[in-house]
C-alpha cells in the first residue's frame, strides 16, 4: 500500500504549541493583508465610491464567473516600504467564462492607481504568469500613469509591460483591456497595445498627453471629452473596439469577449479527484515554532495529494529528501521535500535522477522546502559534496517540466536553489507564515562575521573587543531575522504571496489547472556535463 499512514499526535503538547504558533503568525498575516484590502483609506475609498464607482476588487468579483475561486498573487506586494501594501495593483487568476485568465486591476484608490516600483515589478511577475501558461489576460485599468516622484525607478524598466502585451498578442495569447477612468501617458499604450478594448461612456479618458500638456506643447486649447472620451475613441479614432453605457456594462461586454476567444486549454480535464484521508487542518501543527526542530514533510504530503497516496521513490537512499510520485486534484506530480533539513551527497544525487524521470515522464515537480542547505564540512568536502549538490542545481536549473515551490520552514543557502527557488523561475512559489529565507540562519550568519572579525584583529596584532562583538552580532543577528521573514521577502515579490496552510491543496490545484493550459515537454537530454 503506497496510502501514507500518519504519525502524527493531534492530542499532543507539541503538536498543540505548533498550532499556537501558526495561529498567532497568520493572524499577523491578515492584519497585513487587511492593509491592502483597505486600498488607499477610507477617504479615498469613499471619495471613489461618491463617484459612483466601483472598487478593484468587486470590478473583478463582477467580472469573474459565479462562485468560482480567485487566486490573487502578490497582495503583499511593497511590503515594508514607503508604498502602499499591494502597490495600487491587484493581479491574479480567475475564471471568466470557463476561462482561466490572469486579471490586474489598477487600485484608484491609491494614488489614483499610479504605478510605483512595485506596481511594476507586481505587473511584470503578472505577465511572466500570463506568458509561461498561456493563460489571456485582461487589464482592469483606471491609472493615472507612473507615479511621477519616483519615475526614475519606472520609466526605463516601464517599457516592459508594453514589451510584454505585445510578446502575448503575438504568441496567441489573447489581451483585453477594459478602461473605466484615466489611462494617461504611458498608460495609453495599455489599450493602444491590447487585442481588445472596452471603454466606459464618460468615464474613460485615454490619451498621450492631457488638456495642460497639450495647451503646453502645443497651444492647442481642448477638453478631455474632444482629446480622448470613451465616445470619441469609439466613433473617432477607433482605438475602442466596444462602447459600454457604464462599469457593470462593461464587465458583461468582457465576458462576452472571452467567451468568443475559443482559447482551449493545451490538457483536458483531469476528471474528480479523491481527497485526502487526513484533515487539512491538521497542517497548522506539524511545522515547530522553532525551525531548528526536524518535522515529516510526509505528513504534509498525506494532507495535500489526492488520497494521501504516495509512491516514494528511493526511500531508504538520501534520507534528508524524501521523493516520490502522486497526484493533486487530479494531475499527476512528482514531489520533492526536505526531510531532515541538511541535504547530502546522497540527497543530491537521488534529486537529479528523481528530476531526470519528471523529464522523461512530462511530469510537473513540486519543491516543499525546509533545508539548512548543503552539507558543509571536512569529510563531506572531500565526499563531493561541491559537485553533487551542483548535479542537483543543474539538473534543476535545465529541467523542462513545470516546477512549483512551497517554503514550508527554513529555505536557506544553496539549498534554496537547489530546491528551486525564485531565481530559478517555478511557475508558481508560495510560502507559509512559518517560513524564513536567507542565505544563512541569523546566529550562523552572525558568527561567521565575529570569526572574520576576530581572526583579523588577531593578524594585525590588534585586542579584539568583545563587548562591541557582542553588540555587533546581536544586530546583525535582528537584521537577518527581520529579512528573513516570509512578509519582507513577498513585499519584494520573492514570493507569489504567503498561505495559509489549510489552503495548499487548494492553491497548487488551481496553479497545476492553470499550468495546464500550456503545452509543454520534459527534457530528453540537454542537462550539461554532471560531474560525477
Amino acid at each position: 500500500m503506497t496510502v501514507l499512514t500518519s504519525a502524527l499526535d493531534t492530542a499532543g503538547p507539541d503538536f498543540r504549541a505548533n498550532r499556537e504558533a501558526m495561529l498567532a503568525r497568520l493572524a499577523a498575516l491578515d492584519a497585513e493583508h487587511a492593509k491592502a484590502l483597505a486600498g488607499g483609506g477610507d477617504k479615498y475609498v469613499a471619495r471613489h465610491r461618491g463617484r459612483g464607482k466601483l472598487l478593484a476588487r468587486e470590478r473583478i468579483e463582477l467580472l469573474l464567473d459565479p462562485d468560482t475561486p480567485f487566486l490573487e498573487l502578490s497582495p503583499l506586494a511593497a511590503w515594508g516600504s514607503d508604498y502602499t501594501v499591494g502597490a495600487s495593483l491587484v493581479t491574479g487568476i480567475g475564471v471568466v467564462e470557463g476561462v482561466e485568465c490572469l486579471i490586474t486591476a489598477n487600485d484608484p484608490t491609491v494614488r489614483g492607481g499610479a504605478s510605483n516600483p512595485w506596481s511594476l515589478k507586481k505587473a511584470l511577475r503578472a505577465n511572466d504568469i500570463a506568458l509561461a501558461n498561456r493563460l489571456p489576460c485582461i487589464s482592469l485599468v483606471e491609472s493615472g500613469g507612473a507615479d511621477l516622484p519616483s519615475q526614475k525607478e519606472i520609466f526605463i524598466p516601464g517599457g516592459a509591460i508594453f514589451r510584454d502585451l505585445t510578446r502575448l498578442s503575438a504568441a496567441g495569447i489573447p489581451t483585453v483591456a477594459v478602461v473605466f477612468g484615466n489611462s494617461t501617458a504611458g498608460g495609453a499604450y495599455i489599450p493602444g497595445m491590447s487585442d481588445h478594448v472596452i471603454m466606459v461612456k464618460e468615464r474613460a479618458k485615454v490619451f498621450l498627453g492631457g488638456p495642460p500638456l497639450v495647451k503646453m506643447a502645443t497651444g492647442e486649447e481642448s477638453d478631455d471629452e474632444s482629446l480622448g472620451g470613451a465616445e470619441m475613441h469609439a466613433r473617432t479614432s477607433g482605438l475602442a473596439d466596444y462602447f459600454a453605457a457604464d462599469e457593470h456594462d462593461a464587465l458583461r461586454q468582457a465576458r462576452r469577449v472571452v467567451a468568443r476567444l475559443n482559447h482551449r486549454k493545451a490538457y483536458g480535464d483531469p476528471g474528480p479527484a479523491e481527497p485526502p484521508k487526513y484533515d487539512a487542518e491538521e497542517l497548522l501543527g506539524i511545522v515547530p515554532g522553532d525551525l531548528k526542530s526536524p518535522f515529516d514533510p510526509r505528513e504534509v504530503i498525506a494532507r495535500v495529494v489526492d488520497t494521501s497516496d504516495f509512491d516514494e521513490f528511493k526511500p531508504l537512499y538520501g534520507t534528508s529528501l524524501a521523493t516520490g510520485w502522486a497526484t493533486l486534484h487530479g494531475y499527476p506530480v512528482g514531489i520533492l521535500a526536505n526531510a531532515r533539513g541538511v541535504l547530502f551527497s546522497e540527497e543530491s544525487q537521488k534529486a537529479a535522477q528523481f528530476i531526470q524521470l519528471a523529464n522523461q515522464r512530462d511530469i510537473p515537480l513540486l519543491f516543499l522546502h525546509n533545508t539548512t542547505g548543503y552539507m558543509v564540512g571536512k569529510e563531506y568536502e572531500q565526499g563531493g559534496i561541491i559537485k553533487h549538490g551542483a548535479m542537483m542545481i543543474n539538473a534543476v536549473s535545465n529541467s523542462r517540466v513545470p516546477h512549483l515551490s512551497v517554503l514550508m520552514g527554513a529555505s536557506y543557502g544553496a539549498g534554496h536553489y537547489g530546491m528551486c527557488g525564485r531565481a530559478y523561475d517555478p511557475r508558481f512559489l508560495f510560502a507559509w507564515p512559518s517560513a524564513k529565507s536567507a542565505v544563512m540562519g541569523p546566529q550562523q550568519l552572525a558568527g561567521v562575521l565575529s570569526i572574520v572579525a576576530r581572526q583579523s584583529a588577531a593578524a594585525k596584532g590588534q585586542p579584539y573587543d568583545d563587548e562591541a562583538d557582542a553588540a555587533l552580532r546581536a544586530m546583525v543577528e535582528q537584521q537577518i531575522e527581520s529579512e528573513s521573514l516570509p512578509m519582507f521577502l513577498s513585499g519584494r515579490l520573492y514570493d507569489d504571496g504567503v498561505i495559509d496552510p489549510r489552503d495548499t491543496r487548494t492553491v497548487l490545484g488551481l496553479c497545476l489547472s492553470a499550468i495546464h493550459t500550456a503545452p509543454y515537454e520534459g527534457a530528453r537530454g540537454g542537462f550539461g556535463v554532471f560531474r560525477m
